[in-house]
Protein backbone atom coordinates (compact mmCIF):
# COMPACT_ATOMS: atom_id res chain seq x y z
CA UNK A 1 0.00 0.00 0.00
CA UNK A 2 1.43 3.14 -1.23
CA UNK A 3 2.14 6.19 1.43
CA UNK A 4 -1.13 8.37 0.24
CA UNK A 5 -3.04 4.82 0.56
CA UNK A 6 -2.24 4.33 3.65
CA UNK A 7 -2.59 7.86 5.60
CA UNK A 8 -6.41 7.85 3.85
CA UNK A 9 -7.07 4.67 5.47
CA UNK A 10 -5.65 5.74 8.84
CA UNK A 11 -7.50 9.26 8.49
CA UNK A 12 -10.81 7.22 7.35
CA UNK A 13 -10.64 5.13 10.38
CA UNK A 14 -9.46 7.70 12.76
CA UNK A 15 -12.72 9.70 11.52
CA UNK A 16 -15.09 6.35 12.41
CA UNK A 17 -16.26 6.11 8.67
CA UNK A 18 -16.52 3.21 6.46
CA UNK A 19 -15.34 2.60 2.76
CA UNK A 20 -15.09 -0.44 0.27
CA UNK A 21 -11.64 -0.52 -0.66
CA UNK A 22 -12.93 0.42 -4.62
CA UNK A 23 -14.47 4.27 -3.00
CA UNK A 24 -10.60 4.92 -1.80
CA UNK A 25 -8.86 3.76 -4.69
CA UNK A 26 -11.20 6.44 -6.75
CA UNK A 27 -10.84 8.97 -3.95
CA UNK A 28 -6.70 8.57 -4.94
CA UNK A 29 -7.63 8.81 -8.18
CA UNK A 30 -9.22 12.51 -8.00
CA UNK A 31 -6.21 13.04 -5.72
CA UNK A 32 -3.90 12.07 -8.35
CA UNK A 33 -6.14 14.20 -10.81
CA UNK A 34 -5.80 17.14 -8.84
CA UNK A 35 -2.39 17.11 -8.25
CA UNK A 36 -0.95 16.43 -11.60
CA UNK A 37 -3.53 19.11 -12.94
CA UNK A 38 -2.17 21.34 -10.34
CA UNK A 39 0.82 22.01 -11.78
CA UNK A 40 -0.85 23.60 -14.95
CA UNK A 41 -4.24 24.93 -13.15
CA UNK A 42 -3.11 26.06 -10.33
CA UNK A 43 -6.79 24.53 -8.88
CA UNK A 44 -5.50 24.33 -4.98
CA UNK A 45 -2.81 26.20 -3.15
CA UNK A 46 -1.99 23.00 -1.50
CA UNK A 47 1.47 21.30 -3.46
CA UNK A 48 1.87 17.80 -1.49
CA UNK A 49 0.05 15.45 -2.45
CA UNK A 50 0.29 13.96 1.44
CA UNK A 51 -1.00 17.00 2.47
CA UNK A 52 -3.84 17.12 -0.07
CA UNK A 53 -5.45 13.62 2.24
CA UNK A 54 -5.68 15.47 4.83
CA UNK A 55 -6.55 19.22 3.94
CA UNK A 56 -9.13 17.95 0.98
CA UNK A 57 -10.07 14.65 1.18
CA UNK A 58 -10.17 13.87 5.11
CA UNK A 59 -11.80 17.74 5.61
CA UNK A 60 -14.33 16.62 2.88
CA UNK A 61 -15.61 13.61 4.52
CA UNK A 62 -15.42 15.36 8.01
CA UNK A 63 -19.34 16.67 6.60
CA UNK A 64 -20.37 12.57 5.73
CA UNK A 65 -22.75 12.27 8.52
CA UNK A 66 -24.40 15.60 7.85
CA UNK A 67 -25.33 15.00 3.90
CA UNK A 68 -28.70 13.36 4.40
CA UNK A 69 -30.64 15.23 0.83
CA UNK A 70 -31.18 13.44 -2.23
CA UNK A 71 -29.34 16.26 -4.44
CA UNK A 72 -26.68 18.42 -3.38
CA UNK A 73 -25.13 21.87 -5.09
CA UNK A 74 -21.36 22.60 -4.03
CA UNK A 75 -20.99 26.63 -4.81
CA UNK A 76 -17.54 27.67 -5.79
CA UNK A 77 -16.62 24.25 -5.91
CA UNK A 78 -13.08 24.85 -7.62
CA UNK A 79 -11.06 21.46 -7.66
CA UNK A 80 -14.32 19.81 -6.58
CA UNK A 81 -14.06 20.41 -3.03
CA UNK A 82 -16.01 18.58 -1.52
CA UNK A 83 -18.42 17.93 -4.05
CA UNK A 84 -16.45 15.44 -5.69
CA UNK A 85 -15.40 13.75 -2.88
CA UNK A 86 -19.09 13.85 -1.47
CA UNK A 87 -20.09 12.27 -4.80
CA UNK A 88 -17.56 9.40 -4.84
CA UNK A 89 -18.97 8.24 -1.95
CA UNK A 90 -22.60 8.94 -1.62
CA UNK A 91 -23.59 7.26 -5.33
CA UNK A 92 -27.04 7.78 -4.77
CA UNK A 93 -26.67 11.42 -4.08
CA UNK A 94 -27.22 13.94 -7.27
CA UNK A 95 -24.49 16.33 -6.92
CA UNK A 96 -23.65 19.64 -9.05
CA UNK A 97 -20.47 21.35 -8.75
CA UNK A 98 -20.74 24.92 -10.00
CA UNK A 99 -18.16 27.12 -10.23
CA UNK A 100 -17.20 30.91 -12.34
CA UNK A 101 -13.79 29.96 -13.63
CA UNK A 102 -13.98 27.67 -16.60
CA UNK A 103 -10.61 25.49 -15.78
CA UNK A 104 -11.70 24.49 -12.69
CA UNK A 105 -15.55 23.49 -14.44
CA UNK A 106 -12.95 21.46 -17.34
CA UNK A 107 -11.11 19.92 -14.79
CA UNK A 108 -13.79 18.44 -12.72
CA UNK A 109 -15.50 17.27 -16.15
CA UNK A 110 -12.78 15.32 -16.67
CA UNK A 111 -12.84 13.70 -13.10
CA UNK A 112 -16.40 12.98 -13.53
CA UNK A 113 -15.38 11.06 -16.67
CA UNK A 114 -11.98 9.39 -16.04
CA UNK A 115 -13.61 8.10 -12.32
CA UNK A 116 -17.39 7.20 -14.30
CA UNK A 117 -19.66 9.68 -11.77
CA UNK A 118 -22.93 9.42 -13.21
CA UNK A 119 -23.77 10.98 -10.41
CA UNK A 120 -22.41 14.41 -10.92
CA UNK A 121 -22.73 17.46 -13.25
CA UNK A 122 -20.33 20.37 -13.57
CA UNK A 123 -21.58 24.02 -14.14
CA UNK A 124 -19.53 26.34 -14.83
CA UNK A 125 -21.11 29.66 -14.46
CA UNK A 126 -22.27 32.53 -11.46
CA UNK A 127 -24.44 30.90 -8.80
CA UNK A 128 -26.81 33.49 -9.07
CA UNK A 129 -27.31 33.52 -12.73
CA UNK A 130 -27.68 29.93 -12.51
CA UNK A 131 -31.19 28.40 -12.76
CA UNK A 132 -32.33 24.79 -11.73
CA UNK A 133 -34.34 22.33 -10.04
CA UNK A 134 -34.12 23.12 -6.43
CA UNK A 135 -31.96 21.29 -4.30
CA UNK A 136 -32.21 19.86 -1.43
CA UNK A 137 -28.38 20.97 0.12
CA UNK A 138 -26.26 23.32 -0.29
CA UNK A 139 -23.09 23.39 0.31
CA UNK A 140 -19.70 25.50 0.25
CA UNK A 141 -15.73 25.16 1.63
CA UNK A 142 -15.48 28.49 -0.61
CA UNK A 143 -17.50 31.59 0.51
CA UNK A 144 -16.22 34.04 3.39
CA UNK A 145 -19.31 35.81 3.62
CA UNK A 146 -22.58 33.87 4.35
CA UNK A 147 -24.60 36.30 3.86
CA UNK A 148 -23.76 36.39 -0.17
CA UNK A 149 -23.10 32.49 0.07
CA UNK A 150 -26.91 32.52 0.71
CA UNK A 151 -28.58 35.98 -1.15
CA UNK A 152 -26.67 34.12 -4.33
CA UNK A 153 -27.87 30.83 -3.64
CA UNK A 154 -31.42 31.32 -2.26
CA UNK A 155 -33.28 30.79 -5.51
CA UNK A 156 -32.07 27.44 -5.55
CA UNK A 157 -32.79 26.27 -2.11
CA UNK A 158 -35.86 23.87 -2.19
CA UNK A 159 -38.22 25.35 0.39
CA UNK A 160 -37.44 22.73 2.98
CA UNK A 161 -33.88 22.57 1.81
CA UNK A 162 -30.94 23.52 4.02
CA UNK A 163 -27.62 25.41 3.54
CA UNK A 164 -24.38 23.48 4.49
CA UNK A 165 -20.88 26.01 5.19
CA UNK A 166 -17.67 25.11 5.93
CA UNK A 167 -15.81 27.40 8.21
CA UNK A 168 -12.53 27.20 10.16
CA UNK A 169 -13.57 29.14 13.35
CA UNK A 170 -16.68 29.45 14.59
CA UNK A 171 -18.97 31.13 12.48
CA UNK A 172 -21.72 31.44 15.77
CA UNK A 173 -21.65 35.22 16.15
CA UNK A 174 -22.26 36.18 12.10
CA UNK A 175 -24.99 33.65 12.56
CA UNK A 176 -26.95 35.62 15.53
CA UNK A 177 -26.15 38.93 13.13
CA UNK A 178 -27.66 37.64 10.26
CA UNK A 179 -30.79 36.55 12.61
CA UNK A 180 -31.37 32.87 10.61
CA UNK A 181 -32.36 30.04 12.23
CA UNK A 182 -28.70 28.03 12.47
CA UNK A 183 -27.01 25.45 14.41
CA UNK A 184 -23.12 25.01 14.33
CA UNK A 185 -21.11 21.61 14.58
CA UNK A 186 -17.68 21.00 15.88
CA UNK A 187 -15.78 19.19 12.81
CA UNK A 188 -13.11 16.46 13.07
CA UNK A 189 -10.63 15.96 10.94
CA UNK A 190 -7.72 13.13 10.89
CA UNK A 191 -4.34 14.54 11.66
CA UNK A 192 -5.59 18.34 11.07
CA UNK A 193 -5.77 20.98 14.35
CA UNK A 194 -7.19 23.89 13.16
CA UNK A 195 -10.56 24.26 13.92
CA UNK A 196 -13.08 23.38 12.00
CA UNK A 197 -17.04 23.74 11.63
CA UNK A 198 -19.91 23.29 10.17
CA UNK A 199 -22.68 25.55 10.19
CA UNK A 200 -26.16 24.03 9.31
CA UNK A 201 -28.69 26.65 8.41
CA UNK A 202 -32.44 26.70 7.11
CA UNK A 203 -33.93 28.30 4.51
CA UNK A 204 -36.09 31.60 5.62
Amino acid sequence: MSELAEKLAAGIAEMGLQFSPEKQQSLLGYLALLAKWNKVYNLTAVRDPLEMVTLHLLDSLSVLSYIDGKSLLDVGSGGGLPGIVLAICLPDLQVTTIDTVQKKAIFMRQVKGELGLSNLQVVNARVEEYEAEPFELIISRAFSDLNLFMAFSQHLLAEDGRWLAMKGVSPQQDLEALKVKSKVYPLSVAGLEAERHLAIIEKF
